[in-house]
């Protein structure tokens, strides 16, 4: 059971911009640039990195995306929250 993970994550308004970043990303555009180019979070200043975080700490579509990742360096499909679309990078795991 992992009890904390470590994301990064680049937060987009629309679907559409967070699809095409995801391409990019896939075609080998580096997140942590992606991140500091386009982010709508204040995060984007450290690349999209969130630190650390366990359940109960982000909101619901966030934390499911974010714990399905299986290995680091993972990037995840486009999310919708309240906030807009994020893409999740996994950067790091805590298992209990």
């Amino acid at each position: 059971m992992r009890n904390e993970i470590r994301a990064s994550h680049i937060l987009v308004k629309t679907k559409e911009e967070a699809d095409k970043l995801l391409n990019e990303i896939k075609a080998g555009k580096d997140f942590a640039q992606a991140a500091q180019e386009v982010s709508l979070c204040p995060s984007k200043n450290d690349g999209g990195d969130l630190g650390f975080f366990g359940r109960g700490m982000m909101v619901k579509p966030f934390e499911d995306a974010a714990f399905t990742l299986k290995e680091i360096g993972d990037v995840s499909d486009p999310v919708e929250t309240q906030f807009g679309w994020h893409l999740i990078k996994l950067t790091g795991i805590i298992d209990d």
